[in-house]
């Protein structure tokens, strides 16, 4: 490896000690409540390397947004070889799960905290949002197959993508935040035995598939 190639790596894997420390710190303490020196602190630089990468945190809440978004696209991918296009929304709500639950962290950041949201509202202006964009995108087209094969026909595709969307939010949310565990337990004369989370994807799958 050349001087060159050593200092590329040597910033790239500066970069992600940024992003990871933030990360954590965004987590553990909140947005508002860390700064660009409790970041610096973390990964033993000064603040100023530290905006030689980014100009504010608002910058390095956007990147690990962007971050997470390419590894859930990635995930996405894997899924067009799926040319039934029922069989490929179900695939894509069990990875959409799968992601969430194997990255909490980003998941949260993605979906749950508002920060990433307020940098795209102020600086992306009129322009798509590309990395939102792509897996909404992906979705919508997906419903737009199944209404050509037969489903869903009476709804308007957009507005049913977005359903689709809020209730593995809301399904993902509950499980994360110990929520469907919690009635699972304290419900346990009511529920039948399982993992909820499955049972109430397959739920929710049946009634997609009774709307054919």
């Amino acid at each position: 490896m050349g001087i060159k190639e050593r200092k590329e790596k040597h910033k790239e894997d500066l970069r992600q000690r940024i992003l990871d420390a933030a990360k954590e710190l965004f987590l553990k303490d909140g947005y508002e409540a860390t700064s660009i020196r409790k970041i610096a602190e973390k990964i033993e630089f000064s603040p100023t390397t530290i905006y030689l990468y980014y100009k504010d945190k608002a910058d390095i809440m956007y990147a690990l947004h962007q971050e997470g978004f390419i590894l859930l696209g990635s995930q996405f991918v894997v899924l067009q070889h799926v040319s039934e296009p029922f069989e490929r929304l179900k695939a894509m709500g069990r990875v959409y799960m799968s992601f969430a639950l194997n990255n909490p962290d980003f998941y949260e950041l993605m979906f749950i905290m508002k920060e990433p949201i307020e940098f795209v509202k102020a600086h992306c202006h009129d322009e798509e949002w590309e990395e939102g964009e792509q897996a909404f995108t992906a979705l919508i087209m997906t419903v737009d197959q199944c209404k050509a094969a037969g489903y869903f026909t009476s709804f308007d595709t957009t507005t049913f993508a977005l359903n689709i969307w809020s209730l593995m939010h809301g399904l993902c949310s509950l499980k994360l935040q110990g929520h469907l565990d919690h009635m699972a337990t304290t419900k346990a004369h009511m529920l039948e035995e399982g993992d909820w989370l499955e049972k109430t994807f397959d739920g929710f799958i049946a009634m997609l598939n009774s709307l054919k």
